[in-house]
C-alpha cells in the first residue's frame, strides 16, 4: 500500500470540487439545479480580447515555452493598469510577476517563505485555500476571526497583543470574499504599520476590486507598502477571463526574485497568445467595466429579493459578485438553509461554514447566472416558502 504523505494529512478535497460532483449527479438523476455557489463569470470577455487569441495563436512562432518572467508585453499592460486604476508605480522589469492564475501565487508565496512550524495569519471567514496553502507549505494557520459589527476588519490592536512571533504572513483579502467589505484607506494604512512593526509579510489577495465597486484600491498605494506587502490580483473576475488563468503578483523586487526561485521550478511560462489577450485585456476602458458593472447591478437586485423572501438580512452596500446574507434564526446553520433549498427547491447556495466558523450563520450567493436563471430560481424558492408558511398554519 503506497500511503499520501503527511502534508496532505489535515487537508480535504476542496468543498465545491465535491459539491459540484453531487450536483451533477443530481442533475443525472432528473434534477435540473441552478447553481448560485460559485463565482465564475458566465459573461464572455470583451470581443477585441479573443480577436487577439486567435490573430496570435495561428502564427507559427508563438508556440515555444516562454519566459519564466512573463511577457514584457504583458508585464507592461499589468504596470500601466495599476498606474492608471490604483495610482501605483510599478516597475514592469522588476514589480510585476505574471502568473497563471493568481491561485498558484497562494501556494508559491507559501512554499517560499514558511517553514516547518512557521506561521500564518488567516482570515475568519475567507478564502479556505489560503489555510490550505499554510498547511502543504508545512507552516500552521492561525485563524483571526472578523465580525460584522467591526465591519468584517481585523482587530489589530488585539492581534498585537498576541505572541507573534513565529508570524511571517498575514492573509488579507479586500474586497473582501465573502462578505463584500469595501476596504477604507484608513485600515490599509494601520494594516501596513502593524506589518512593519511586528515585521510580518501582509499578502493581499485583491480579485475583486473592479466588481461593483467605484472605487478599486491597492493595499500597494499606502506609502511604503512595498516593505512588507505583495499583493496578488487576477483577470478572472474583472475581465471575465477565469477560465483563462491569467494573474500577476505585484511586489518589491526583492519578493518578486525570491517568489520565481519557487515558482519557475514549477512550470515552464504562459502560452504567449494567452499573455497578449490578456495584455489587449488589460487595456480596456472605463466602458468595459460600467458595462460588465451593469448587468451585475441588474442580477444583484434579484437576489436581494431572493434573499428577503429567506427571511435573511444583509447590507446591500457590499461590492464583488457575491452577496453575502445573514439566516433567520430559525436555521442552526447556513448548511441547514443551503441544503433545504438545495434539496426542496433545486436551487444551490453556499453554506457561508465553508469560510471558518465564523460564518456559521451566514450564506452566499453568487451574481454568477443570468437574469433568467436567477427569476426561476426566485420562483423555485416561493414555493418552498409558501409551503413552509402553510404547514406552520396548520
Amino acid at each position: 500500500m503506497i500511503s499520501t504523505s503527511r502534508r496532505l494529512e489535515g487537508i480535504g478535497e476542496y468543498y465545491f470540487s465535491q459539491k459540484l460532483r453531487e450536483i451533477d449527479s443530481l442533475n443525472k438523476a432528473g434534477k435540473s439545479i441552478i447553481n448560485l455557489g460559485i463565482g465564475s463569470p458566465d459573461l464572455p470577455p470583451h470581443p477585441d480580447v479573443i480577436k487577439v487569441l486567435q490573430e496570435e495563436s495561428v502564427k507559427p512562432n508563438v508556440h515555444a515555452y516562454q519566459s519564466y518572467k512573463g511577457s514584457p508585453v504583458l508585464r507592461n499592460a499589468m504596470a500601466s493598469w495599476y498606474a492608471k486604476w490604483y495610482g501605483v508605480k510599478l516597475d514592469p522589469e522588476s514589480e510585476i510577476l505574471p502568473l497563471i492564475g493568481s491561485k498558484e501565487g497562494i501556494m508559491h508565496i507559501c512554499m517560499t517563505y514558511l517553514n516547518e512550524g512557521d506561521e500564518a495569519l488567516i482570515p475568519n471567514p475567507g478564502y479556505p485555500t489560503y489555510s490550505s496553502a499554510v498547511k502543504l507549505a508545512g507552516g500552521k494557520p492561525v485563524s483571526y476571526e472578523m465580525e460584522e459589527n467591526l465591519n468584517w476588519e481585523p482587530d489589530l490592536a488585539a492581534l498585537a497583543r498576541l505572541d507573534l512571533s513565529r508570524v511571517k504572513l498575514m492573509w488579507v483579502n479586500y474586497p473582501h470574499m465573502p462578505t463584500g467589505q469595501i476596504p477604507s484607506r484608513s485600515f490599509f494604512e494601520k494594516l501596513v504599520a502593524f506589518a512593519r512593526e511586528k515585521n510580518i509579510l501582509v499578502c493581499h489577495d485583491n480579485p475583486y476590486s473592479f466588481i461593483l465597486n467605484d472605487s478599486p484600491l491597492s493595499l500597494l498605494s499606502v506609502p511604503g507598502a512595498k516593505d512588507v506587502v505583495v499583493e496578488l490580483n487576477s483577470l478572472s473576475k474583472s475581465q471575465n477571463m477565469a477560465g483563462w488563468r491569467v494573474g500577476m503578483l505585484a511586489g518589491a523586487k526583492e519578493r518578486i526574485d525570491e517568489i520565481i526561485r519557487f515558482k519557475s521550478n514549477m512550470d515552464s511560462g504562459m502560452f504567449l497568445p494567452v499573455q497578449l489577450a490578456a495584455a489587449k485585456a488589460l487595456e480596456l476602458g472605463e466602458d468595459w467595466y460600467n458595462s460588465i458593472n451593469a448587468i451585475y447591478r441588474k442580477r444583484r437586485e434579484l437576489v436581494f429579493d431572493l434573499l428577503e423572501m429567506l427571511n435573511c438580512s444583509f447590507d446591500k452596500n457590499q461590492v464583488g459578485m457575491f452577496v453575502w446574507a445573514k439566516i433567520p434564526n430559525e436555521y442552526v446553520d447556513g448548511y441547514a438553509l443551503s441544503d433545504k433549498v438545495l434539496y426542496e427547491a433545486d436551487v444551490f447556495i453556499t453554506p457561508g461554514g465553508i469560510f471558518g466558523s465564523a460564518g456559521n450563520g451566514y450564506i452566499r450567493v453568487s451574481l454568477c447566472s443570468p437574469e433568467e436563471k436567477l427569476m426561476e430560481a426566485i420562483n423555485r424558492v416561493k414555493k418552498i416558502v409558501s409551503r413552509t408558511a402553510q404547514i406552520n398554519n396548520l
